[in-house]
């Protein structure tokens, strides 16, 4: 998806910079970046920080930043969308309408993007950007901290310490679907989309898990 887009803006002054919220390392990322085999570069962040900065609460997730190095679009949905809590349990697909209309979500924010690139459309003004950035709460940024200390003690093996920390910054920042999966991903079993994800998506009844962007 993201080398589609940068090869298709290779002659232009842009580039796609991705960061993988990876608390498990850089050899857990490294086969899916070896995959994509990326033109563009593909940071680690171990800890979260990027997150923590932007006030991003599940990925993929996107910042625009212009040549300036200004935020004209917010953290928002990246091209991905609900479609995927539609799929047959036993054979995890969707049927081919919900397939055409996820890809046709993710066309239009890769559209969107390139349309950005070449006219400036799509744009915020600087008042809407700033009304549309994140709002990061003292509990926020207690869970970021509490998530890091989790991260810090799992690494040195304290297991329960650690398993202490994840929960408390999952109950003081609950929309963080970044930090729950991360937690998840580094529980024994590894599964960061196991059952205990899908009972968490589940009772979202109808909000949405990726919140659709504004464009």
């Amino acid at each position: 998806m993201w080398e589609d887009l940068q090869t298709c803006v290779f002659d232009a002054p842009f580039v796609v910079i991705a960061v993988a919220e990876e608390g498990r390392g850089a050899e857990q990322a490294r086969p899916w970046i070896e995959k994509a085999r990326p033109s563009y570069p593909c940071l680690i962040d171990e800890n979260h920080v990027v997150s923590a900065l932007y006030g991003m609460v599940n990925v993929p997730q996107c910042v625009w930043i212009d040549e300036r190095g200004t935020i004209v679009r917010p953290p928002e949905t990246a091209g991905s969308t609900d479609h995927f809590r539609k799929m047959d349990p036993a054979t995890r697909t969707l049927a081919p309408a919900l397939l055409a209309e996820r890809n046709a979500a993710r066309k239009a924010y890769l559209d969107a993007v390139r349309t950005w690139i070449r006219t400036g459309k799509h744009a915020l003004p600087g008042d809407e950007a700033r009304a549309r950035l994140p709002v990061i709460t003292p509990d926020m940024a207690m869970a970021d901290a509490l998530f890091r200390l989790a991260l810090h003690l799992r690494r040195q093996g304290q297991e329960a310490e650690a398993a202490e920390h994840f929960a408390e910054a999952s109950r003081l920042h609950p929309e963080s679907w970044c930090i729950f999966r991360d937690a998840q991903a580094l529980e024994p079993s590894g599964l960061a989309g196991g059952p205990a994800f899908w009972e968490r998506v589940n009772a979202l009844g109808n909000k949405p898990y990726y919140v659709p962007p504004r464009l």
